[in-house]
């Protein structure tokens, strides 16, 4: 295993500003931003591990295999550093990965009816892996790949920028797609991620990241963390998961939580849990929307959703069964949840629904932030 080193040090800057007689001081903080790298063995190729981490003890751990958030690392009201992502022991063991922890979804993310879907006239037949549906781009979407990887330089922050050019046909999508994803973390304790696309035919695109969350730093499972999702609507699922074309009001439902609700309150009135898209308020105009606040309060973490997409999918952690041990500790149901920023599932084939569709000479772009604060 080799490994690579990289500090950068943003020195105490003292900015004296002159007007007339007066004198004006502005001090700026001294912020540490700290990279490490190492490079493993993954099957036959070999992938990196970038660690980012900032003054104020946020850690990121990021796999050029799958585009694969593997841990994020920030403090509790007591100043206490613990991981809040379902992971694995050891990088090496996302190989084998088949929950999708961490990983980006793509080429569409959710699921697709039958794995079928028109465009111009020509109905694209895709990989099914999800009984007959289609999920999160096929049996070797995008977190199966390796992506190119590399340091990104940017202002009073660091990041990494990874690339993967998925070939016209793969798990039957038409079009070369070139994407670009980077990831930046701040002094602030924010994670921007930010993915781009463009395409030589026209397709369809959703990506999403599929972090598994857990405030308490996997003391307990997610049932007893605050929920605030900001939507009015959301879009019912038939047996398979896939929406009706509905758009169902949150009035009076399990699913309304336009104010704070703890997740376990009443998701036994949802029959199997929460695995549903919920309609963002704000109307979609590519800006970025506040979506969702996480909040666990015994440990006093707060986290929160900001993207330009249209719909967030909420996840429970409905289909772990405890079979995955991590650090000793056994993933039960609903010992993680997901929120992810998304179009909604089956809209390739939902005409009422917004278009993942994208053109030759377009740019699909989606943001996501990840806010984590400290409430006392």
């Amino acid at each position: 295993m080799r490994r690579f080193s990289l500090n950068l040090l943003f020195l105490t800057l003292v900015i004296v500003f002159s007007c007339q007689s007066n004198e004006e001081k502005k001090e700026l903080k001294e912020v540490n931003f700290d990279i490490n790298i190492q490079r493993i063995k993954m099957g036959e190729n070999e992938a990196k591990v970038f660690n980012l981490k900032n003054s104020n003890g946020m850690e990121v751990e990021l796999l050029s295999y799958g585009g694969v958030l593997s841990r994020i690392v920030v403090p509790d009201k007591d100043g206490n550093l613990e991981n809040i992502l379902l992971t694995y022991d050891k990088p090496e063991d996302f190989f084998r990965d088949t929950y999708f922890f961490g990983a980006t979804a793509g080429r569409y993310a959710n699921r697709i009816a039958k794995g079928r879907f028109e465009i111009d006239g020509v109905t694209y037949n895709l990989a099914t892996n999800n009984g007959e549906n289609h999920l999160h781009g096929g049996r070797e979407g995008f977190n199966k790949k390796f992506w190119d990887a590399e340091i990104l330089e940017v202002e009073d922050a660091i990041g990494v920028k990874m690339t993967y050019i998925s070939p016209d046909g793969e798990e039957g999508y038409p079009g070369t797609l070139k994407t670009t994803m980077t990831f930046v973390l701040d002094h602030d304790n924010q994670l921007s991620i930010t993915m781009r696309s463009e395409t030589d035919k026209p397709t369809i695109v959703n990506l999403t990241h599929h972090g598994y969350f857990n405030l308490s730093g996997m003391k307990e499972d997610i049932l007893n963390h605050e929920l605030t999702i900001f939507a009015d609507y959301y879009t019912p699922v038939n047996e398979g998961l896939i929406p009706t074309g509905e758009l169902a009001t949150v009035a009076g439902t399990p699913f309304d939580f336009t104010s704070p609700h703890k997740v376990g309150e009443r998701i036994e009135e949802t029959g199997r849990g929460y695995d549903h898209n919920f309609v963002i308020k704000k109307e979609h105009d590519g800006k970025l929307s506040k979506m969702a606040e996480l909040i666990h309060t015994a440990s006093g973490r707060k986290f929160t959703l900001y993207s330009n997409m249209p719909g967030v999918q909420f996840y429970s952690g409905n289909f772990l069964n405890g079979n995955q041990v991590t650090g000793g500790i056994s993933y039960t149901k609903n010992f993680g949840l997901c929120l992810e920023p998304q179009f909604f599932p089956d809209s390739p084939n939902q005409a009422h629904f917004p278009s993942p569709r994208l053109n030759p000479g377009e740019v699909y772009e989606h943001q996501i932030v990840y806010k984590f604060e400290v409430i006392r």
